[in-house]
Order: C-alpha cells, then sequence, then structure tokens
C-alpha cells in the first residue's frame, strides 16, 4: 500500500476489509469532464484509491459526461449564465446513481452542492499559480502598448486591465492545444493558463512563465481536485477518506468561505489564496470591478481552525468597502 498516494491510512487492513470494495464484476464509477485536464484529474483519483486499498484499475470505470461548460464553445461563458456550468449534468449523474464519485476542478465549483451530495475530500494541491504564455514574450512587461491577449477568465480579464489598460482583451476558450494555435494563428500575443493543468497534463514544453501571487492572485481553489459523492454513500466515504489531504482541505475552508460570503462564481471576478505556516492560516483576498478600473484587496492572517471565519470576515470588510453594487 502506497502511504505517498493513499494518505492517512490506519496501519492495519481492518477497516478495509469491512468495505464492501469494487471489482472487475462490478466496478467504482467515476464521473468526469471529458477534456484532457479533467481525464488526467480522473486518472490521478483512480490511481490513489487503487493504491490505498490494492485494487487493480479493472475495478473503476471512468465514466464522462459532457457538460454545458463543454458543449457550448462559440460563447463566452458569462453569455452562457448561471453556476455550475462545468458540473450540474456530472451532480445529476451522481444523485441518479450512475456513478459512485465526480471528480472536480475545484476552482469550476459552486460554494453549494445540491440536496444529498457531499464535496469534503480533495487530492494535494498542485501550483496554484497562473501561467503567462506566449511565443514571443517573456512576460507581461514585454507586451507592446495596445497588445492583444486572450482570455475567457473575467479574472484574469480584470486583473490585467488593472496592470495594464491598454491591452485588448478578447475571448480565447478551448484546450490547451487550441489556445496554443490561436496564439500561432494571431489572434492574440499572450493568453493565461494554470500552471496545475499544464503541470497535470506534462506539458512542460508550453511556452510559459509562472505569475506569482503577488502580481495576480489566482482564483478560488486554483490547482486543487475536489471529490463529490452522495451523502448517505457510506462506503464511498471510507474510501475516500484513505485518500483526503487535509492541509487542502484547510486552505479552501478559508478560501471557499470568502467566495461564498461574496456569492461568487466563475462569473465574477474575485481572486483569493490561503497559505499554511506551521499553525497559521494566511489568507488573500481580492475583488475587481470587471474593467478593472476598482480593485480592492486585504490580507489575514489567524489560526488555521478560524479560516473559514477569517474568509467570512474578509468578505465582508472588502464588500463593506466596495459598496452594495460593485459587481
Amino acid at each position: 500500500m502506497s502511504r505517498e498516494l493513499s494518505g492517512q491510512i490506519d496501519g492495519s487492513n481492518n477497516h478495509i476489509m469491512t468495505l464492501n470494495l469494487p471489482s472487475p464484476a462490478s466496478p467504482f464509477n467515476i464521473g468526469t469532464r471529458g477534456s484532457p485536464l479533467a481525464l488526467a484529474q480522473a486518472h490521478e483519483t483512480r490511481a490513489r484509491l487503487m493504491a490505498a486499498f490494492d485494487l487493480p484499475e479493472s475495478a473503476f470505470e471512468i465514466c464522462i459526461i459532457k457538460v454545458t461548460g463543454d458543449a457550448i464553445q462559440d460563447r463566452p461563458l458569462k453569455e452562457i449564465g448561471g453556476k455550475g456550468l462545468f458540473t450540474r449534468e456530472i451532480e445529476e449523474a451522481l444523485l441518479d446513481g450512475s456513478i459512485d464519485i465526480a471528480v472536480h476542478s475545484m476552482k469550476d465549483m459552486p460554494v453549494e452542492q445540491p440536496g444529498g451530495l457531499l464535496l469534503n475530500t480533495y487530492l494535494p494541491r498542485e501550483d496554484v499559480r497562473d501561467a503567462f504564455v506566449s511565443l514571443s514574450a517573456k512576460g507581461l512587461g514585454d507586451l507592446a502598448e495596445g497588445a492583444t491577449v486572450g482570455t475567457s477568465s473575467l479574472r484574469r480579464c480584470a486583473q490585467l486591465l488593472a496592470r495594464r489598460p491598454d491591452l485588448k482583451i478578447v475571448e480565447f476558450r478551448g484546450n490547451v492545444q487550441t489556445r496554443l494555435k490561436k496564439l500561432a494563428d494571431g489572434v492574440a500575443e499572450a493568453t493565461f493558463l494554470a500552471m496545475a493543468g499544464l503541470n497535470r497534463l506534462g506539458m512542460m514544453d508550453v511556452p510559459r512563465r509562472a505569475v506569482m501571487p503577488e502580481d495576480m492572485l489566482p482564483a478560488v481553489a486554483q490547482g486543487a481536485i475536489g471529490i463529490e459523492r452522495r451523502g448517505d454513500d457510506t462506503r464511498a466515504a471510507e474510501m475516500l477518506e484513505a485518500i483526503h489531504d487535509g492541509p487542502t482541505g484547510q486552505r479552501l475552508a478559508a478560501e471557499r468561505a470568502f467566495l461564498a460570503h461574496l456569492d461568487g462564481s466563475c462569473e465574477t471576478p474575485i481572486g483569493g489564496l490561503a497559505d499554511l505556516d506551521g499553525g497559521s492560516l494566511r489568507l488573500r483576498g481580492e475583488i475587481l470591478r470587471t474593467d478593472g478600473t476598482e480593485v480592492f484587496n486585504d490580507d489575514m492572517t489567524g489560526d488555521i481552525a478560524d479560516g473559514a471565519e477569517m474568509g467570512r470576515a474578509m468578505a465582508a470588510k472588502l464588500l463593506a468597502q466596495a459598496g452594495p453594487e460593485f459587481f
């Protein structure tokens, strides 16, 4: 049994013997989107469960579910509207029993889950930073005045315009390969991706430069994988407990409390990041107007156990500064 993959597991296998573990004849169904990155995350989840319970790959089935956010590629996400663009159909499959668990990019997850579902398992977090990607420029400062940057993220758009109001922002959706082709075709001179996604896909050859959080605060929960289950599924609960990463959960508790109090989603320009240092948690948060003309931010440090309360307090403080009509 691999402790590196499985996380905190009982030294004996006694509790494992009480579980009705999946088998090739009755596999454990893992729901996911069908993008290369989503599949990489589902495969990582499967590998950790295999290692934790000494199960063969055939004891699991990866179930690809098409979601609204992937099905509609010709319009900006803000025009499609609503929360859960990348999760709704997967959660419906979870509720009707078609799948046993759902694997999500946590930055896509609404702060509230449908009744009957729980999201309380997280894998070890990857690099949280954004990546500046360009075939010609080394960084944001190297872009000429009036240069075109492609992004579909309202957060990145607002952050860019706050720093470089001269830039022209164009809509940029699609997978990594699609975006690189757009750069090669001259649609834009640069774009931004998540370092976590590039790392998980092993795409070390993509011309990128990591952007420090001090320069561009990442999306809430960026770089984290979350695993959702039915609330009454005790087998899934015990299996997922074996691969849960506690420090990631502590960081996300603060970040997602911050997001929840702002009533935020992927349609809102919000950045947030929690870091741990011993028994302390540092939380940084930021809200922006979509055109980058106003930015409000804060930085707090406190006990890890108070992370969620810190998130709510920071959100309330920023909302009070920005005013009720800010968003």
